[in-house]
This record gives structure tokens, sequence and C-alpha cells, in this order.
């Protein structure tokens, strides 16, 4: 008589499906808690993740109605506990079902890998451990002082850094250490923006050779994933360089996880699970009893809340470099009334002789616009006719390089009509500007500006549209780096984490739309952008004291160009924390938004409204759930911002609550209702819906 092995595995199933606990499996043969197993899912075979050994059979449905294991994926050591905890908290808090975090955090490869095909990759893995450390700079006062820190206490830490104090080498000596000290030590070193790992990965590998660093990123092919997450979870990787979704890498010897330009949006997953890398970051240190360090010239609101400058009273301990390495200083920081420029003036008379000098001198300057195409819309001004996307609550952006109307959000593309589709006037024209029209300009105010030898101005321009090929970024950034550009042009991805040395002069064109966003956040995210841009001016301490930063804006006297100008975080933070506290917005209070998507806005809306009423109906009638209605607001459903995404109609409901737990507890009741509520005839309209806990954006 053979003997039968009871499991609960984790398989990929949505938490808005009705299969979104673990299943229960019988296996012919003993199997620990982490090991990866195949599996029957109704007619498909899938890949899963043992979370659990059952000493009997399930009660909850009849022994033979328990289907068998596949077959388990040998030859790969289980995943460890640790690595269950984070992703079953990554579960519980950002309200996913356990499988759908867990394989999400797989290398997709694994899931078609026969036990044969994962024996040859592991057979071919480099099972080299040892690093080869070279020497760094010497250390400033203040990153000795950084590190001695560090080595006196837990954490986690906060680093405060200006831009070119010299974080990323603090990072390095923080791994040298830490590798020094054990022999089986991991380091894990995000960064927010692929665009911005192979400059990093460039800078390790030379310091600690190529050996035992390893990448993982989106960017990367499926096998290179793979590749990277066996060296990881083998141990063999000592260090791993990597985006948000690297917080999941099995890496069972953890000792320390860096999060560079922690204050970035990007480390906020918007899709599946929306979970903060950042926030896991945090707790997966205290999983493992590894070092966090959080670093960022200009720190989200969310750490500096929480921080301190010394160990008391604060989950973060606060470190700060405030100076430049060597005798660089930071850009001095001019602002432009454009209210006092003629009438659609685009780059003010000042600030183009600013350029024309820094071209002759053979410098270089950067133009930030945070808007890429050549237009944002196309408009006939006989009937009004605009040119918005048939499928979203959006206009389809002019890209005059291709002459086409492309829509950012479901990626419609059609040619430039010749003529107004709505009445026929052939005189259509553009409204606004991006980076494409901004180029163009510059190259007409530019034509007769000569560099020192003689030869034309060249301009670059480094967005979205021209990063799209593969090595396509890498390339433009060297022609920056070598000297042949002379002014760059580009959207965001410039301004972050690059190591410009030539750049003396950074203008940033309109950024005033931010100053009165309907988002909340949008006035530090542009703090952090503008902070982060003029990072990039005077990084040579030869030219750092010509270095500038130039700001065009109709609003010169706002309160954040006041703080831009000082170069003064701090005070910019005390201000926006006060307007925060005084109307109880995170970080002061906590939030989640349950999401719906429709057929039609009524449908969608519908159903977050009867959650809404049957929630408190619910609640209200037991004293023990009574006090969460008074301890979170739930607010009415309204659209999203952008309403209609690829013919899907989008609704929202705020919840908010200055009791973290509280919220939690509201949001575990509401996903029961909602699966009852959604299967109710009156919601067949809705396709899906979902929870954002700590939205970046509402």
């Amino acid at each position: 008589m053979s003997t039968h092995h009871w499991i609960d595995v984790a398989v990929q199933t949505p938490a808005h499906s009705l299969v979104g606990g673990l299943l229960s499996y019988r296996s012919p043969e003993a199997l620990q808690a982490g090991q990866l197993v195949r599996v029957p899912l109704g007619w498909r075979e899938v890949l899963g993740v043992v979370w659990a050994v059952r000493e009997a059979a399930p009660t909850d449905m009849p022994a033979s109605a328990v289907r068998d294991v596949l077959g388990a994926l040998d030859g790969l050591a289980p995943l460890d506990i640790h690595w269950r905890q984070l992703v079953q908290f990554s579960a519980q808090y950002y309200q996913r079902s356990l499988g759908e975090v867990a394989l999400s955090a797989l290398p997709p490869q694994l899931r078609d890998l026969s036990s044969e095909q994962l024996a040859r990759r592991l057979n071919k893995q480099n099972t080299e451990r040892s690093v080869q450390s070279q020497a760094g700079p010497p250390l400033s006062d203040e990153q000795h002082q950084v590190l001695h820190q560090m080595a006196h206490h837990t954490g986690p830490f906060l680093l405060f850094g200006s831009t070119g104090s010299g974080k990323t080498e603090v990072y390095l000596q923080a791994v040298e250490k830490m590798l020094a000290a054990d022999p089986q030590a991991q380091a894990l070193l995000m960064v927010p923006e692929i665009n911005l790992t192979p400059q990093l990965e460039a800078r390790v590998q030379a310091r600690f050779g190529t050996e035992a660093v390893v990448s993982m990123h989106s960017g990367m092919t499926p096998a290179q994933r793979l590749k990277g997450w066996l060296a990881a979870h083998a141990g063999h990787a000592r260090i791993v360089l990597g985006t948000r979704m690297a917080i999941f890498a099995s890496m069972p010897h953890l000792k320390l996880i860096v999060v560079d330009e922690e204050h970035d949006p990007s480390y906020k997953q918007q899709e599946g699970a929306r979970y903060s890398a950042r926030d896991l970051a945090v707790y997966r240190g205290r999983l493992q009893n590894a070092s966090v360090l959080l670093a960022s010239a200009t720190p989200s609101l969310e750490s500096w809340h929480q921080s301190r400058p010394d160990a008391e009273g604060g989950r973060y301990l606060r470190l700060h470099m405030p100076s430049r390495i060597g005798t660089g200083q930071l850009p001095k920081v001019r602002r432009v009334d454009m209210s006092k420029q003629p009438r659609r003036t685009v780059l003010s008379a000042p600030l183009v002789e600013a350029l024309q000098e820094r071209v002759k001198r053979g410098e270089q300057s950067m133009l930030l616009l945070n808007r890429r195409g050549y237009a944002p819309v196309l408009h006939c001004a006989d009937c009004g006719w605009k040119s918005e996307c048939k499928h979203c609550s959006a206009y389809r952006v002019f890209h005059k390089i291709d002459r086409t109307l492309r829509c950012h959000h479901c990626g419609l593309t059609e040619r430039v009509p010749r003529a107004c589709p709505e009445c026929g006037n052939p005189d259509i024209a553009p409204i606004g500007r991006g980076t494409e029209q901004l180029e163009e300009h510059l190259a007409e105010l530019l034509a007769n500006v000569k560099r020192p030898d003689g030869t034309a101005v060249r301009i670059a321009r480094i967005d979205a549209d021209t990063t799209r090929f593969k090595g396509a970024l890498e390339s433009q950034l060297a022609s920056v780096h070598s000297g042949e550009v002379d002014i760059l042009v580009g959207t965001q991805m410039i301004a972050k984490g690059h190591d410009f040395r030539r750049i003396t002069l950074v203008a940033a064109v309109n950024p005033d739309t931010a100053l009165f966003s309907s988002d909340f956040r949008a006035p530090e995210r542009l703090f952090a952008l503008l902070m982060q841009a003029a990072g990039r001016a005077g990084r040579d301490a030869a030219h750092s004291a010509s270095s500038e930063m130039w700001v065009q804006t109709f609003h010169p006297q706002h309160a954040l160009f006041e703080a831009l100008k000082k170069h003064d975080y701090p005070a910019f933070a005390a201000s926006e924390l006060a307007e925060r506290s005084a109307a109880e917005l995170p970080p002061i209070s906590h939030q989640a938004l349950l999401r719906a998507d429709a057929r039609s806005q009524d449908a969608a809306q519908a159903l977050l409204n009867a959650a809404r009423e049957a929630l408190e109906l619910q609640l209200s009638a037991h004293a023990e759930t009574a006090d969460l209605v008074l301890q979170v607001s739930v607010y009415p459903a309204v659209p999203m911002s952008m309403q209609r995404v690829a013919d899907v109609e989008r609704a929202q409901m705020l919840l908010e609550s200055t009791n973290r737990m509280a919220l939690q507890k509201m949001l575990r009741h509401l996903h029961d209702l909602l699966h009852q509520l959604r299967s109710q005839p009156e919601h067949k309209g809705v396709i899906r819906w979902l929870v954002d806990v700590d939205p970046q954006a509402i």
C-alpha cells in the first residue's frame, strides 16, 4: 500500500478570481516547504511553490478529489523561510493572492523548464564566490562618519546626501566591509530605473570583479533573468543589482540592502501586485537581520517623517552628507520670470544667451522638459477639433518626426490627417510643446553658434521615443560623456543618477504645471526632479563654481522655488509636512484605493458604491467591528483621472485612516464582500477589481 504525502501549493491565480488561496495536492514523495513543483490546475500544468506540508489529508474535500503532483524541480534548493515570509507579508498587506506574488517573483523561464533542462543550467553555473576588491578613492570626512555610524547602529538608515556628495562610494564601501566580514554574505543594490543599472553595474564590476555580480531587471532576456536568479538563489552571486523586481530575489545570505534614490515613484509597482519595493526592503531587512540603507538627495516625505538624526524617536537613523566631494559646489539657481518675457516665448533671451556662452566655451548644457513628442495636441481653430484618442480619455500626441498621432496610454497610432477630420480645414496646428519641438526650436535659435573648433552646435534628445531600441540609450549617453554633444534635451530620464562631468548649465523649461496639480504629491515630485536635475550640473569640481540651474516660471516667488534656490530640502519638507498634517494626508494618514474596471462607468461605480454600502451595514451590525466605520473613511466612487483606457471604463473609491491596522482590517472585510457582489447579475458588466494600498497617485 503506497504512502501519500499531502501538501498545500501556491499557484499563480489573481486575487479577484475565486481561486485565490492555497490548493491541496497529493505527492508520492516527501516534499519540503519552498520546493518548486509542477501541478495540474484545470486542464493546464502549472508551476507552484510548496507552501506547507500537511500531516493528514485535507478535511474540507474528499481525498479522492485531491489531484497528484506531476513532479518536483529536483536539484534546486527550496526557497527559504525568509523568502516565503516576505511573499506572505506582501500578499496580505497589498491584498493579493499568495500564489500571484510568489510566482510573479520567480523568473518566467522556470515555468517551462523540465528537471533535466534545469539540471543542465545548474551544471553550467559558475560556483565561484570570491570577490576581487579593488581599492576605492580616498573618503571624505562625511563619508567616514556615515560608515562609522552604520557600523555602530543597526538601522535602518536614511542617507540624506547632496548630489555629488559621494553616496555611491558609501554603498561600495559598505558592501566591501560586509563581504570581507562574511565569506557567504550577499548584498542587494537597488536603483529605480533600468537605464541607471548599466552605469552602476560597470562601476560595481570594476570594483569587485564580474564573477560574483549579477543584474536583475525587466529589460533582460528570460535566459539572462533565469541565470542571474539561479546564481543569487545558490549564493554564488554575492552582489545583485536591480530595479524594484529584485526585492523578491532569492538571496539566502542577504546581509545588506541599499535602495538608491529611495524617493523615486518607480519603486512602486503599478500593475498586478502593487507593492512598494522600498517599503519591502525595510521589512526584508528585519526578516533576514540585514542592514538597510535608503539614500537620496531628496528623500520621500514618508522616509523623512520616519527618520531622526539620532537613534531616538524615529524608525530610521538619518545620516547626513551635505557637501560635494572635493571643492565642488552646488549650482547657483537662477529664476526667470516668464510673465516679463514676450508672449509665447519658449526659451527666454537670458537663457539662450547663457546656452550660447556654454557652447562657445566647450561646456555642455541640459534642458529638461517632462513631455515627449512634438506637441501634446493637434487642434483645429475653425471647429475646435482636437486629436482625442477614440479608445481613451486622453489626447493623442503629435510626433512630427514620423508624422504620427500617438496615444501614450493604449498605443493607438495613426498618420496625421491632411485636414481636420470634422470640418476639412487644412490648417490644423499643434498646441503646447514636447521635447521634439524643443529640440527643433533650439536648433533654430543656435544655428549660427559655433563650437571652439568652429563646427556647428550639436544637440541630442533623450526620451522614451529616442531610446526605444536596444542599445540606443547607452550609445546616446556615451556621446554625451565623450563631449560630442553640446546640449542635451530630454525628459526626467536624464535628470536622475547620471554622472555628466562636462555639464555646467541645467534648465527646467516649463515646471509650473505641477505647482497646482490636484495630486497632493505633485509638489514633492517636482522639487525632487528639479533638485536631481540641478545635481547634474557642476559635478566636475573645476567647473562647479560657474555651474547654474535655470528655472523658467510664471511664479518665481513660490515657496518651492525659494527652497530650491537655497538647495534647502529640510525647509521644503517641513513646509510640505505641515500642509499634509493639517489635511491629514500621507504620511500622517494611510490610504488605499479600490478600483473597478468595467464596460461602462456606471457599472464600475455601481460595484464600488454597493461594496461601500454593504460594508458599512455589515460592520455596524457587530459591536466588535463597529469602531472600524469610525476609524476608516470610505469615500463614494468617482471616475479615475484617466477615466477610459483602451475602451475600458475605470472608477475608484478612496479609503483613508490614521490607523494602518484599521485600514488593513477594513480591506480584508471588503475583499470578501467584493467576491460576493461581483457574482450578482447586476454587476456582470465589471471586468475586474483591484486594491492599491499606499497608492502613489489618486
